[in-house]
């Protein structure tokens, strides 16, 4: 790779190719894999990594929204696109680009059909989702009869698959709410086939439900957080590889006195001479203020540097007394070492927070095929 000479997130596809397999290998090989590349592919390139994962033979991909699944369309992709939270002002352009709807409520339902019969469609793919205790999106057990009567006697749909999504699927403490959750949706998927006629996919498994209840893959699993190298448990977070790492470099270096303050509100103030260093980021680029303070550090030349006093919209400064370094210099925030989980942590969220916010204006840069 080149010089880090700007601000860029390298996205490194080899490690998304080992994620898909470390995942793909604890499945049976019949089941199908669908990888969610939405909001960015996690905040990386959704392109790039939709056309990785094609590539690699993912079964599916998942985006949350039409627009989405249309830039996907738009790049190429052919792989069978399922959109997650579809609204009715877009289904008729969903239709035009070959995507598949969750369809979760009876308000959607009825929309839907009613798209279709306007654009004269048959049998156009769509996936009912059920409500199994998240309590997000989906419909109820007791809708069972209306979603048949509402479509036994329509040409213009037809059921390819029914899912739900798990709570609570990395919580070893949430075991009993899990299983419950497993079971309510094997009831549910066994009615939907006696009174179908016919047997559409099922799934219910996010990343964390691969690892800890293989036995409920069904007919296929959906992964996003994992592929993106993080599996919600410290041992299998060993086994894969983050696919993401926000780099930077050193702009200026300052000496500071004793009692002399730095950044906005003086909210670091020196207790001795100290060297600080300016990076060209901030809270504009997804690193909020709540990183600062000294409580989170970033990787300077292998040595952690504290992010000290307030981060600004563009920029952020750390404590790099001691550190042998000089402007210019290559700069992790996060990556390896500190892991998007471990930088997360310091300001009480989570890995799928940092990642997804890092800005657009973010540089990408690819590593790997």
């Amino acid at each position: 790779m080149p010089e880090t000479l700007e601000t860029v997130l390298e996205i490194d596809l080899n490690a998304l190719e080992h994620n898909y397999h470390f995942l793909r290998n604890r499945l049976k090989p019949e089941t199908k894999f669908l990888g969610v590349v939405k909001a960015f592919a996690y905040g990386s390139d959704a392109v790039a990594i939709a056309k990785k994962l094609e590539h690699l033979g993912v079964d599916y991909l998942a985006v949350a929204y039409v627009k989405e699944g249309v830039a996907l369309r738009d790049a190429g992709i052919q792989t069978p696109i399922l959109v997650l939270h579809p609204q009715p002002a877009n289904f008729e352009e969903l239709i035009k680009r070959c995507l598949e709807p969750s369809i979760y409520s009876p308000r959607i339902l009825r929309a839907f059909l009613s798209a279709c019969e306007k654009l004269n469609e048959k049998s156009y793919p769509v996936h009912i989702k059920f409500n199994t205790g998240l309590n997000r999106l989906g419909f109820w057990e007791n809708d069972i009869d209306y979603i048949i009567d509402q479509t036994q006697d329509r040409s213009e749909i037809k059921i390819v698959s029914v899912f739900s999504h798990l709570a609570a699927s990395e919580d070893p403490k949430e075991n009993p709410f899990t299983r419950q959750q497993i079971r309510t949706f094997e009831k549910i998927t066994k009615e939907v086939d006696e009174k179908l006629g016919y047997t559409p996919f099922k799934h219910v498994l996010n990343t964390s439900g691969i690892i800890n209840y293989p036995e409920a893959q069904f007919n296929m699993v959906r992964s996003g957080i994992g592929l993106y190298g993080f599996g919600n448990e410290k041992g299998i977070d060993a086994s894969l590889q983050p696919v993401a790492t926000l780099k930077t470099v050193i702009s200026q270096l300052h000496k500071i006195e004793p009692d002399e303050s730095v950044g906005y509100n003086r909210a670091f103030t020196s207790d001795g001479y100290r060297i600080t260093a300016t990076l060209p980021l901030g809270h504009a680029d997804g690193i909020g203020r709540q990183y600062g303070k000294g409580n989170t550090f970033v990787n300077v030349k292998g040595t952690l540097a504290p992010i000290i006093g307030n981060v600004c919209m563009d920029m952020i400064m750390i404590d790099v007394t001691g550190i042998d370094c000089k402007e210019g210099d290559e700069v992790i925030i996060f990556g390896k070492n500190p892991t998007a989980d471990e930088f997360a942590a310091t300001a009480n969220t989570i890995s799928y927070e940092l990642i997804t916010g890092i800005s657009q204006r973010v540089k990408r840069i690819f590593k790997g095929t």
